[in-house]
């Protein structure tokens, strides 16, 4: 087999987590999204949501074809901190992917986004419209008191540069993680979850809690005139379970109970199509979760890990396992 071919073999077939002999996955480190134009977004995100650059490489090579499973692939990633959880912009100089499909809608399977924490939410909502940024929500809803795991929680869900959705959220007294009731003098605090679409929740939970060991740390069932406005699905009822690690930001699995009709994951997705995401997780032992491809050590630590891989769970959300 040439060279070339093995190339393209590996990348046709990405790394299988399986249960068994799990290894804890220690830590949610970061939340990547691949954009167009990684210096607009940069802006974008600096200016209008308060990040902090932290670093900005440019890597090309076999191990990142191999890692990326984009053969001829050159990036360049720039990492934003806000509070304590970071984000990965990546933009691929080469070969360029695909943008996200029209008239995408929240329940469709490739939807993610990250919750960022603001002290007041209506502040926040006019800082975003001065900005002129482009509405997914009506606009800022508060979830109905008779949810008693959600009730009080304010959101509003809107669009960067390239149409990701992202999401900001406030929550009150005795909701959320106990850090974010803290004082604080910024409005854009830090990154409470990243939110997925799945198709079966206990599907997922055999990946993200039995295999890479998080634990499940809130449940709900949300439905309402305020859900439907929120994620602007008609008739959205959504079964929510909230995971998460020792440290960083949670995933929150989102299964739409009503209506069922989203679109499911193009089965052809690669790491450089703007509507990917991928969510990397701190962990140990990789090799004894995965089945079928190997780990991937890296000549150097541009991205920040030497060691990782790949994968993605059972609806096709990239996870990036490193060591």
């Amino acid at each position: 087999m040439t060279r070339r071919l093995a190339i393209l073999f590996v990348l046709a077939f990405p790394a299988i987590l399986v249960a068994g002999d799990p290894k804890p996955a220690t830590v949610v480190a970061a939340v990547g999204v691949t954009v167009r134009d990684l210096d607009r977004s940069v802006a974008f995100y600096r200016e209008v949501l308060g990040f902090e650059k932290v670093s900005d490489v440019e890597v090309a090579g076999e191990p990142y074809e191999r890692l990326t499973g984009v053969f001829g692939c050159r990036l360049r990633q720039v990492r934003l901190r806000l509070g304590e959880e970071h984000l990965e912009l990546t933009e691929f100089l080469a070969p360029r992917g695909r943008p996200i499909p029209g008239e995408s809608r929240s329940n469709d399977g490739w939807f993610q986004h990250v919750a960022i924490v603001v002290s007041d939410m209506d502040e926040a909502y006019r800082h975003l419209r001065k900005h002129k940024v482009e509405h997914a929500s009506t606009g800022p809803q508060r979830l109905p008191d008779w949810n008693k795991a959600a009730g009080g929680i304010e959101a509003f869900y809107f669009k960067d540069p390239d149409d990701h959705v992202l999401e900001v959220i406030h929550f009150p007294p005795g909701k959320g993680d106990p850090s974010w009731q803290a004082r604080s003098d910024r409005l854009f605090r830090g990154i409470d979850h990243t939110a997925i679409v799945v198709r079966d929740t206990d599907r997922s939970l055999k990946f993200y809690r039995d295999t890479l060991g998080l634990r499940v740390a809130g449940e709900s069932e949300n439905y309402g005139p305020e859900q439907e406005r929120l994620n602007n699905v008609f008739g959205a009822r959504l079964r929510i379970t909230t995971l998460r690690a020792a440290k960083g930001p949670g995933v929150e699995l989102l299964e739409y109970l009503a209506p069922r009709d989203g679109r499911p994951m193009p089965a052809d997705t690669k790491a450089n199509d703007l509507w990917h995401w991928q969510t990397r997780m701190e962990t140990t032992g990789i090799e004894k979760a995965i089945r079928g491809a190997s780990i991937l050590n890296l000549p150097e630590r541009k991205l920040g890990f030497g060691r990782g891989r790949l994968t993605r769970d059972p609806d096709g959300h990239a996870v990036m396992l490193v060591e």
